[in-house]
């Protein structure tokens, strides 16, 4: 198919704005409103011998790079977890990913690049209710193979540049030949940031700390080795912390998940949510993120449990501690686990 960046012919009237995102947050400036830059992480002075360059923070991760390098909009995709989909294209090199409870018990990614965006991503696949409430916060663009009518109509009313495989006709997306369909929809993902290089950054979403900031003994937070989380009785992640890397790796059915380097993929810091569902669109579940929770924050080879707080569509998840302090993350990539109600969360020592 060709490709088309933006609104179809056919939703002319549809909201594509570019979501106004405040500018990258250095250490110590942000207001009272906005969750902290990390505390404990030093910009790099360059030396005597070396050309000065602006250094900053980058907003998803928490982690120091040059400001010229992150003066661009992240780039959130829809991304299948189906068997025949994996191994996923360069789940390791995003900022955040969001895991989240689809039809007939499986999950689908949220995944979100901005810090560092690889040639591809994928594959990619529809779109759902609750993933306007998940990419808002982001601004920028978001990328997904099509979806039902009023999904597509809920994504395409917030501020997000909309880039959909069903309207393409700029040549952004491609179909792998050694994936089976509907499992082979690959993005270019450079190329699509490349074109709306005009739209702002991402704001800070979460608070960072160093790289075990949750050792704090008012956070009361537990040695874990393991975490595990079910979705459905078809979908049951786990986690286990390397201490000798200090990240976690993830699984899935028991086994090692693999992303298509071959590595296995893995993360700084691993936030579960409690969330409830909602089931007013018939089959199709529909997690409810405007609301608040119970969360874990997982880094450092420890848990503390608190609170989530989400007030408005557009709005950053808020992690509070049992303690009232702020839940920090360690500098470093991010998944959340939206696991339902219903479902499990288990940290095992």
């Amino acid at each position: 198919m060709g490709a088309q960046a933006g609104r179809p012919p056919r939703r002319r009237g549809a909201g594509l704005g570019v979501l106004v995102a405040s500018a990258l947050l250095l250490a110590g400036c942000q207001s009272a409103t906005e969750p902290d830059a990390p505390a404990a992480e030093t910009a790099v002075r360059p030396s005597s011998e070396s050309a000065a360059s602006a250094v900053s923070f980058a907003p998803l991760r928490g982690t120091s790079a040059e400001a010229a390098a992150l003066a661009r909009p992240s780039l959130a995709v829809k991304v299948d977890n189906h068997e025949e989909a994996r191994p996923q294209i360069a789940l390791n090199r995003t900022d955040i990913v969001f895991e989240e409870l689809v039809e007939g018990g499986l999950t689908r990614y949220v995944a979100v690049w901005h810090s560092d965006v690889p040639d591809e991503v994928g594959p990619v696949r529809s779109i759902r209710p609750m993933d306007p409430d998940i990419a808002s916060p982001f601004g920028g663009i978001i990328a997904y193979s099509g979806g039902q009518d009023q999904f597509v109509e809920m994504m395409m009313a917030t501020p997000l540049v909309n880039i959909v495989f069903d309207f393409d006709e700029t040549g952004l997306f491609s179909r792998a030949d050694e994936r089976p369909g509907p499992h082979d929809v690959i993005l270019h993902s450079t190329e699509a940031v490349a074109r709306n290089a005009e739209l702002a950054p991402p704001p800070v979403q979460f608070a960072y700390g160093t790289a075990d900031p949750l050792a704090a003994p008012a956070l009361a937070a537990a040695p874990t080795s393991r975490i595990d989380l079910v979705f459905s009785e078809d979908r049951f992640p786990a986690w286990e912390w390397d201490a000798a890397a200090s990240v976690w790796l993830r699984s899935q059915a028991g086994s090692p998940d693999l992303e298509a380097s071959g590595e296995r993929v893995r993360a700084t810091n691993v936030v579960t949510l409690r969330v409830g569902i909602d089931w007013s669109y018939g089959e199709v579940p529909k997690t409810v993120m405007v609301g608040s929770g119970e969360a874990w924050v997982s880094a450092g080879g420890r848990t503390a449990h608190g609170t989530w707080v989400k007030d408005a569509a557009g709005s950053p998840i808020v992690l509070t501690a049992d303690d009232g302090s702020p839940l920090r993350l360690a500098p470093g990539n991010t998944w959340v686990e939206l696991v339902p109600n219903e479902g499990s969360a288990a940290f095992t020592p």
